[in-house]
């Protein structure tokens, strides 16, 4: 039998915030490149990246049920309920810190860190099966693509270009920035609109609305809209961190490095259907790309920081989730 109607809404409206948290703070990933070669300005670079992340949002749910059915499996009940608005707190407590501090990094990884966290606090069952292969696999490789498949999309444009005219050349790939980075944030909303997707499906399975792992339109319109609500709100400290402390772009490299993330996007979420992050990718592109330069050219120093932010990410989040059970864990009526 169904619970009563308002702890489904307190997780709706938990994970909505978290999307709008995700949309300012991973807007810089599709932003940072073509706003800092000036192949888009700002406003009709965010104005953009809100509308193609609410197409890219109804375009799957492969990542959503893996996210729903593949993580945690929480009990039906006060319980369940509990446990998701726990690790929704982990993640947005994380996103809004990362953010304050201009830091890049996973909103997915907070809050599969916050899942993590809140159902080991409990008496959830961890799926560390489905962690692995759809979490931690990707968590690690994602990086390395994102890097060796920057490098070489730019040694290829490099060799293709090697007797065009520079001036010529870079009016053209500005141009050409403005596809790739379209194409990258049609795959922000693919992929991590999902994810809160993915949270909502749970909560409807945990208070007994829903049986199945099916995701409601309004579900998908819901999301959207707050994760394109989000990305309005811009993320500017986190861009100038991408698009400028890292290396200092050229539109080439910033068409090669955002041409990248989009594809790996797309192939995830379409073949495989697990998350990943599209900060690591960019940033691990930019690098990538940087490095046909030379290798000082990129601020190694910065990178760490970034790194080190990375690695911090799941077990922040799933810190703070922890934490956050305890104080919420009790207060729900058996």
């Amino acid at each position: 039998m169904p619970l009563e109607t308002a702890p489904l809404i307190a997780v709706v409206v938990t994970a909505l915030v978290f999307a709008y948290t995700n949309g300012f703070h991973d807007a810089p990933n599709s932003l940072a490149t073509a706003v800092s070669t000036r192949a888009l300005g700002p406003r009709a670079a965010v104005i953009m990246a809100a509308c193609m992340n609410v197409i890219g949002a109804f375009l799957g749910e492969g990542v959503a049920r893996t996210i729903s059915r593949d993580i945690i499996n929480p009990p039906e009940g006060p319980g369940g309920v509990a446990v998701l608005l726990a690790a929704l707190i982990g993640a947005i407590v994380w996103n809004v810190a990362t953010w304050y501090a201009g830091m890049p990094s996973s909103s997915s990884h907070a809050l599969i860190g916050g899942m993590i966290g809140a159902a080991l606090a409990s008496t959830t069952t961890v799926q560390w099966r489905g962690v692995g292969t759809d979490v931690a696999l990707p968590m690690v490789l994602s990086p390395v693509i994102g890097g060796l498949l920057g490098f070489l999309a730019m040694v290829a444009i490099m060799w293709a270009f090697r007797r065009a005219n520079v001036r010529r050349m870079t009016r053209g790939f500005k141009i050409a920035q403005s596809a790739s980075a379209a194409a990258m944030a049609l795959g922000h909303g693919l992929q991590d609109a999902q994810k809160t997707m993915g949270i909502v499906v749970l909560a409807l399975v945990a208070t007994g609305y829903q049986s199945t792992y099916d995701v409601p339109l309004w579900t998908v319109c819901a999301a959207a809209l707050a994760m394109a609500l989000g990305t309005l709100t811009g993320g500017w400290r986190i861009m100038r961190t991408l698009g400028r402390r890292v290396i200092q772009l050229d539109a080439p490299r910033g068409f090669a490095a955002e041409s990248t993330v989009a594809a790996v996007s797309y192939a995830t979420s379409f073949i495989w259907h697990v998350p990943i992050s599209n900060t690591h990718m960019i940033t691990s592109a930019i690098v990538g790309v940087g490095a046909t330069r030379r290798l000082s050219a990129v601020r190694w120093g910065v990178a760490g920081n970034i790194v080190a932010v990375w690695l911090a990410t799941v077990p922040g989040a799933a810190l703070i989730a922890c934490a956050a059970y305890v104080l919420i864990g009790t207060a729900l009526p058996n």
